[in-house]
């Protein structure tokens, strides 16, 4: 792994730059998403490639290479039901451009109130107490991981 330093507007930013021979496996995820603070986005398009983007939090990992997002019925949510395809892209906390990008394919959902509470509770920030909107617990397979920057770990 190698830093590659530029000026953006103005202000240093460092990129890491992943060799080959690092290739993070999706086993890795599970620790990765564990430690790792920072920002979630979930890219989802409709029937008509019109895509969307929206901040969601961590995924639960439940297996190397199976990830759920507790979703609101909003506008993501509805593009998945339409086109199964979705990215999710993290990014860590601080100033250089660390994380993940993961290919998804939704497999299914429900809602497993009982579940999604206790999500709630691990993320309240996410999920405040007083949002009583309708959830879904999303299942995704994970189809490709890439790093934030560049095409391979």
């Amino acid at each position: 792994m190698g830093q590659f330093c530029c000026n953006l507007n103005g202000k240093d930013v460092s990129f890491e730059v992943f060799e080959r021979s690092q290739k993070k496996t999706m086993m890795d995820l599970q620790k990765y998403f564990e430690k790792a603070e920072g920002v979630g986005i979930l890219a989802t398009c409709d029937p008509a490639a019109e895509v969307d983007m929206a901040v969601y939090s961590k995924p639960v990992m439940l297996d190397s290479s199976h990830l759920a997002l507790v979703m609101k019925e909003r506008l993501s949510h509805q593009n998945l039901q339409k086109h199964l395809q979705a990215c999710y892209m993290f990014i860590e906390q601080g100033r250089s451009f660390k994380g993940v990008r993961l290919s998804l394919t939704m497999k299914r959902q429900e809602k497993n109130r009982s579940l999604i509470e206790k999500l709630r509770r691990e993320q309240p920030c996410m999920f405040p107490i007083e949002d009583d909107s309708d959830k879904f617990l999303v299942f995704f397979a994970i189809d490709r991981v890439r790093p934030l920057v560049g095409d391979h770990f």
